[in-house]
């Protein structure tokens, strides 16, 4: 079986309101900044990229957590492989806004911000586990929202 790794940024702002950002592909499918790594790339170049290019969101405009990684492995079907099974890992980095910045689409119809307010239930395989690996990691470190 084919292996395919994604990286991507969990953007989070703390002004109006401590909120997530999610991108809308279609009325029901929420999905995170991220994408597909490219040949030497790293794992956090990558989700960088992706960032920008999805969103116009540009890593200086991030405080970058660096001690947040998660990670989640599954199978899936990619077009990519026409249509094959493939195992997938994503890789998502935290990042904070640390001024406003203006979403500018370029694969997505829409995004919105989500307030943080445990528990969330969004999507139940891919954004629901990295909600609740992120809640446990803000109460582990004692980090006051």
């Amino acid at each position: 079986m084919q292996k395919l790794k994604s990286c991507g940024v969990m953007v989070m702002r703390t002004q109006p309101q401590l909120s997530f950002l999610l991108l809308i592909k279609r009325p029901t499918r929420y999905d995170l900044p991220k994408g597909h790594m490219e040949l030497g790339e790293d794992e956090l170049r990558c989700a960088f990229r992706e960032l920008y290019e999805e969103t116009g969101i540009e890593a200086s405009t991030l405080q970058l957590d660096e001690t947040f990684r998660f990670t989640t492995t599954y199978r899936t079907r990619d077009a990519r492989c026409g249509g094959e099974f493939v195992e997938k890992t994503v890789v998502i980095f935290l990042g904070w806004l640390k001024q406003d910045v203006e979403i500018q689409l370029s694969e997505h119809d829409s995004y919105c911000w989500v307030d943080w307010n445990p528990p969330h239930t969004i999507q139940k395989k891919k954004i629901d586990p990295l909600l609740k690996e992120l809640e446990h990691y803000f109460y582990k470190n004692e980090i006051q929202l």
